[in-house]
C-alpha cells in the first residue's frame, strides 16, 4: 500500500494542529496535492534554501517539512530570478511536497515551545516547574462552532431534538443527540393574519415552553435551521444562533510561563541554555535581579510576547531575538532578557520532531537536513 502526502499532512496535524497557528501565519501543505504518493524520504529543515533543496534532490526526498514558510508574502510571479522562486520551482519539478508547521508547532502542547521551556530547567528534571502558555489558546471542534437555541412545547421537544440531530446538530466528541432543555414561559401577541398554534391572534398569550439548546457546525447550520422550521409546530419559531469561542487551555498557545520551585541565578540559566542549544554564547540584558523564579520563553522572534511575560509577573524572558527598543523597554520595566539566536532556539528541536514524525508515519524515512544552517555566523 503506497503512502500519500495526506499521510504526512495528517501526521503533522496530529503533532501541531494548524488551527493553533497565529492568524498572520501561513502553515500547512504549501506545495503539492494530498492525494499524491509520497515517493521518498521526508527532509526536515528550518529554512528551505537552495542548498537544502540540493540536499533534498540528492536523497530523492518526497517531501520537505520547512519550519519557516517558504511562501509567506503574496507571490505575484514565480520565476527563477529570485532564490525563493528557484527553490519553489525546483521542488515542484522534483515532485516534492512542502509542508510548514511554524507557529502551530510553537503553540502545540508538548512541541517546540515546551521543548525550549525544558531547556531552561535543570537537566534531568524537565517538569520541575509549573508551566502554562503566556497566551493560552484552544481548539474548537468543528461540530461545536455554533449553538442553536429555540423554544418548543414540552411535548414536541423530543421530536425537534431528533430532527436537529438528523441534520448534524448536537455532536460533542463521541456523543450525538446532545442537548439541554430548561422550562420557562413564553409570551406572544399574534398580529393580523397570524395563525398561532396556541391561543388566538390579537390576544396576548403565554405558553409553557422548553428552551432547547444544541451545538452545531457552520457547515450543518443551514440544513439544521431548515429542518428545525420544518418540524417546529409554531408558525414563527424563535431561533437564536450563538457563536462559540474556543476554550483556552493552559498547555496550549504562544510562549510558556514557568514558575520554578526556587530562584535560580541568571548565570546558571545562561549555562543551561548554551548547553541545551549548543551555542557558544547568548545575549543578556539584565534588569537588576541576579536570580529569578518566574520565566517566560518563546522560540524564534518573541518580541511580541515580552509585555505578556512582564504582565504575568515574569522576571526573565528567553527568546531567540528581539528588537533593540523592545529590549530597552523590557529591561526598563524590570524584565531581564536572554536572546539566544532566532534559529538557535528552533533548529535543535528538529531531531525531536523527526522522531515524532517517524513514529506517526511508519515506513517513511525522516531525516534532518545537514545543509540547513543559521545564515548569520560570528566573524
Amino acid at each position: 500500500m503506497s503512502i500519500s502526502v495526506q499521510s504526512l499532512v495528517q501526521a503533522m496535524e496530529s503533532i501541531a494542529p494548524v488551527a493553533l497557528a497565529e492568524s498572520w501565519d501561513n502553515v500547512g501543505l504549501l506545495l503539492g496535492a494530498p492525494s499524491d504518493p509520497l515517493k521518498g524520504p521526508v527532509l526536515l529543515t528550518i529554512d528551505l534554501t537552495e542548498p537544502v533543496l540540493d540536499e533534498a534532490r540528492a536523497m530523492n526526498a518526497g517531501a520537505v517539512v520547512a519550519y519557516h514558510p517558504p511562501i509567506f508574502d503574496p507571490i505575484r510571479r514565480l520565476t527563477g530570478e529570485q532564490w525563493r522562486g528557484r527553490v519553489l520551482l525546483g521542488a515542484a519539478r522534483a515532485g516534492m511536497a512542502v509542508y510548514c508547521p511554524h507557529t502551530a508547532l510553537d503553540n502545540a502542547p508538548g512541541a517546540l515551545g515546551d521543548w525550549l521551556a525544558d531547556a531552561v530547567l535543570e537537566p534531568g528534571k524537565p517538569r520541575g516547574a509549573d508551566r502554562r502558555a503566556l497566551r493560552p489558546a484552544g481548539l474548537r471542534r468543528a461540530t461545536e462552532e455554533l449553538k442553536i437555541v429555540t423554544f418548543v412545547p414540552p411535548d414536541q421537544a423530543d421530536t425537534i431534538r431528533k430532527a436537529l440531530a438528523s441534520a448534524g446538530a448536537g455532536i460533542i466528541g463521541r456523543y450525538e443527540v446532545c442537548s439541554f432543555a430548561a422550562a420557562g414561559t413564553g409570551t406572544f401577541l399574534g398580529g393580523a393574519g397570524s395563525r398561532p398554534s396556541v391561543g388566538q391572534a390579537g390576544r396576548l398569550e403565554s405558553a409553557h415552553e422548553l428552551r432547547l439548546e444544541m451545538v452545531c457546525s457552520r457547515a450543518a447550520l443551514s440544513l439544521a435551521l431548515a429542518t428545525l422550521r420544518q418540524f417546529h409546530p409554531y408558525e414563527e419559531p424563535a431561533i437564536d444562533v450563538y457563536e462559540l469561542l474556543p476554550r483556552p487551555e493552559r498547555s496550549t498557545g504562544a510562549g510558556r510561563r514557568l514558575v520554578l520551585d526556587h530562584p535560580v541565578p541568571i548565570a546558571a540559566l545562561v549555562a543551561r541554555l548554551k548547553a541545551a542549544l549548543g551555542v557558544p554564547y547568548v545575549q543578556v540584558a539584565a534588569a537588576g535581579r541576579e536570580a529569578v523564579s518566574c520565566i517566560g520563553v518563546c522560540p524564534g522572534s518573541g518580541g511580541g510576547l515580552w509585555v505578556d511575560a512582564q504582565r504575568d509577573g515574569c522576571e526573565l524572558f528567553v527568546t531567540g531575538e528581539m528588537k533593540h527598543h523592545d529590549v530597552l523597554a523590557a529591561a526598563g520595566a524590570g524584565l531581564s532578557i536572554i536572546c539566544a539566536g532566532h534559529t538557535a532556539t528552533e533548529r535543535p528541536y528538529l531531531p525531536v520532531l523527526a522522531d515524532r514524525l517517524a513514529r506517526a508515519v511508519p515506513g517513511v524515512s525522516v531525516q534532518v537536513s545537514r545543509a540547513d544552517r543559521d545564515p548569520i555566523v560570528v566573524g
